[in-house]
């Protein structure tokens, strides 16, 4: 299949998703602005998958910037896909739909396109929220995600989200979810990091075996944000065969990344607040890797995490130490 920026992939609940998405996370000295802004030239580029999350602490923003583009006749409502994220505070059942609804009312929708637990572990609301709250720390809870999902289930049933998926879960807790009693809706996606120093090939096939699709975040490395990433980690980009791969194709060594991850059919969320790189991202469209380059690319997987939110690393939930 040739792929175009307005390529959707098929979701097990008959609804598509675009595979190419808008990123829209900033560490906290960015301006909100910045991302409102980038979000209203994502959508004039044709970008039309738009990736936020409650925890961003931006969904006022890019939100506006999604009503400024449909109020200007840019695009429809319906053009648009976007994906909001349950922050593991809201698991507790009764407090699910009160998380969506708080994203519904910032972003100023009425309903999502996709909704997804962001982790499979639960916190208490009176701890931290993220790792920057280094004046308390996390309170752990003991919600089982089960619960959590026939929660959201309810909510796509009162059509306040089209499609439910989850987050960085590992093929145990899939397996879980999709073998509870009573299940009404698979999730649609897992949303995982994903790159060519985390290939994650085992998880993708199992997933695929489930008519499961995966979104890949951080495609080229990751934000070098203290408070989420350990710096001493070498820079995806800066890798050399990387490098030898996009030389041979005259492109940069971010169009190859992502270019690698989206050859293997999976959604790719891109984050860039630069109008000359969001620009440049639509450049993956224009030219296909071979097989052996794909082939060399993947022999660069190290199972490396960027992310791999540490402070969760005693949670039974902590979904990192199996294989994947």
């Amino acid at each position: 299949m040739a792929l175009t920026k307005d390529t959707r992939l098929p979701l097990n609940d008959g609804n598509t998703i675009p595979i190419l998405g808008l990123g829209t996370y900033a560490s906290p000295d960015v301006p909100k602005s910045t991302g409102e802004e980038a979000t209203k030239v994502a959508i004039e580029l044709g970008y039309r998958h738009i990736d936020c999350a409650y925890i961003y602490g931006n969904e006022v923003q890019i939100g506006s910037a999604i009503r400024a583009k449909i109020a200007d006749g840019t695009v429809k409502r319906e053009d648009i896909f976007y994906t909001g994220k349950l922050w593991p505070t809201f698991f507790s059942p009764d407090l699910v739909r009160k998380g969506l609804e708080k994203s519904l009312s910032d972003v100023g929708l009425e309903y999502l396109d996709l909704f997804i637990m962001h982790w499979p572990f639960s916190l208490k609301h009176e701890g931290a929220e993220k790792p920057a709250n280094s004046d308390k720390p996390f309170a752990y809870d003991d919600v089982d995600f089960c619960s959590t999902w026939e929660a959201l289930e309810a909510c796509k049933d009162a059509g306040l989200v089209k499609s439910i998926g989850v987050s960085n879960f590992n093929r145990r807790q899939l397996e879980r979810l999709l073998n509870k009693q009573g299940l009404k809706y698979k999730p649609v996606c897992n949303q995982v990091e994903c790159h060519i120093y985390l290939g994650q090939s085992k998880l993708q096939a199992y997933c695929k075996s489930k008519d499961i699709i995966l979104v890949a975040y951080s495609v080229l490395g990751s934000h070098r944000d203290k408070d989420w990433v350990d710096l001493s980690l070498p820079v995806l980009l800066e890798d050399p065969v990387l490098g030898e791969v996009a030389a041979k194709y005259n492109r940069t060594p971010a169009e190859v990344a992502m270019r690698f991850v989206l050859q293997k059919g999976i959604v790719v969320l891109a984050k860039s607040f630069s109008t000359a790189r969001l620009k440049q991202n639509l450049g993956v469209f224009d030219f296909e890797l071979k097989p052996e380059d794909m082939k060399t690319l993947e022999s660069l997987d190290k199972n490396l995490h960027y992310g791999p939110f540490k402070e969760m690393k005693q949670h039974p939930e902590y979904p990192f130490d199996d294989e994947y």
